[in-house]
C-alpha cells in the first residue's frame, strides 16, 4: 500500500505543527522547512483543519496549530481523513469488473490485511512519533526556540 501524497504531507504538517510547542506556524514556513510546494499544503491544511485536526487562525498575527492534543490524534484516524479511499484492489470500489470476484478469496485476505494495517496505526499517537521533538525542531531548522 501506498499513501497519497495528501497523506504524506498531512502527516508532516501534523509532525511540524506537534514539535512546535503551540505557537503558530505559516504554511510557508512549513513549505521551506520540508521543501515542499506552498500550493499543495494550502488543500493540506484545508483538509486537516476540517476534520479538526489543524486549527487555522485568521489574520495578520493569524498561522495554525493542532486542534487536537497529540496525545489523542491517532495516525489511523488521520489515514482515514485524508485518504481518499482503500480501495487496495479493484473489487474493492464501485467499479468492479473482474471476473472472478464472486468466488475470489484474495479481497478476503487484502480485506484483513488493511483492516490490521490500520489498526497499528490506530495503536500510534501523533505524540508517539514527535515524542523526539528537539530532533524534529533541528531537522526541519526551526530556529524559534
Amino acid at each position: 500500500m501506498r499513501l497519497t501524497a495528501m497523506s504524506d504531507y498531512s502527516l508532516r504538517v501534523l509532525m511540524y505543527l506537534g514539535s512546535s510547542d503551540d505557537r503558530l506556524c505559516t504554511i510557508a514556513e512549513i513549505a521551506r522547512a520540508y521543501g515542499i510546494s506552498e500550493n499543495h499544503l494550502m488543500k493540506v491544511v484545508n483538509r486537516l483543519g476540517q476534520s479538526g485536526l489543524v486549527e487555522t487562525v485568521r489574520g495578520r498575527n493569524g498561522g495554525l496549530r493542532l486542534g487536537q492534543d497529540p496525545q489523542a490524534i491517532r495516525l489511523g484516524e488521520v489515514l482515514r481523513a485524508t485518504e481518499e479511499d482503500f480501495d487496495l484492489v479493484e473489487c474493492f470500489g464501485p467499479d468492479d469488473t473482474c471476473r472472478i470476484t464472486r468466488v475470489c478469496r484474495l479481497k478476503h485476505a487484502l480485506r484483513r490485511a488493511l483492516k490490521a494495517y490500520l489498526a497499528e496505526l490506530d495503536g500510534w499517537t501523533l505524540a508517539d512519533i514527535i515524542s523526539n521533538r528537539q530532533s524534529l525542531r533541528s531537522e526541519l531548522n526551526q530556529t524559534y526556540l
